[in-house]
């Protein structure tokens, strides 16, 4: 690719350098059609649904062994089934891999992905994230870009297992759910 009026050697860099920010082999940046909505948290009779995902570069989780000046990206969610008040949060220590490769979903602080918060209402029943039984799995990203510090937004593909302690009235007990989709994720 040459630019006119520019040398070959630096049209052909700045077009690398464009390039470069975006991962999972996207040549652009931003969600690329994923919906807004449709984290599904499902198991045990539950089925509870998230989205309106929003990133912050924000350093609430710093991954140890990353470059200092590498910034953490917290995302955001809420439940968004039908009279429901649930939360996600999420916190990628890395997001510079996430672009280009899926990372391990989990705890703080053994995963680059950390499960911060997960918590809804079904049925009546108040649920959250059991913190004795870590969550497990894979998260990736398509058209991540700047780190997910661009306002075009990514892509986020989450496939886990997930503990949730489900409490109705004075009753509780913990129910296994897979966490998946490809959900679309605001930049800041």
């Amino acid at each position: 690719m040459v630019v006119r009026g520019l040398p070959a050697g630096l049209s052909l860099g700045l077009a690398l350098g464009g390039a470069a920010g975006c991962g999972g082999g996207e040549d652009r940046c931003g969600p690329g059609g994923a919906p807004d909505s449709g984290l599904i948290a499902s198991g045990g009779g539950l089925s509870l649904t998230y989205g309106q995902l929003r990133g912050s570069p924000n350093r609430d989780c710093p991954s140890p062994g990353a470059p200092s000046s590498l910034i953490s990206l917290t995302l955001d969610g809420v439940q968004t089934d039908a009279g429901s008040t649930g939360l996600i949060t999420l916190c990628i220590g890395r997001p510079d891999l996430l672009a280009g490769q899926p990372l391990p979903l989990g705890a703080e602080p053994s995963t680059d992905v950390h499960v911060v918060d997960l918590n809804g209402t079904a049925g009546g029943c108040m649920l959250t994230v059991d913190r004795g039984s870590p969550p497990s799995g894979t998260a990736s990203s398509s058209g991540l870009c700047g780190n997910g510090s661009d306002a075009a937004g990514f892509a986020l593909t989450i496939d886990a297992t997930v503990a949730l302690t489900r409490t109705c009235g004075s009753t509780g007990d913990t129910v296994p759910v897979t966490l998946r989709a490809r959900v679309a994720v605001a930049g800041p």
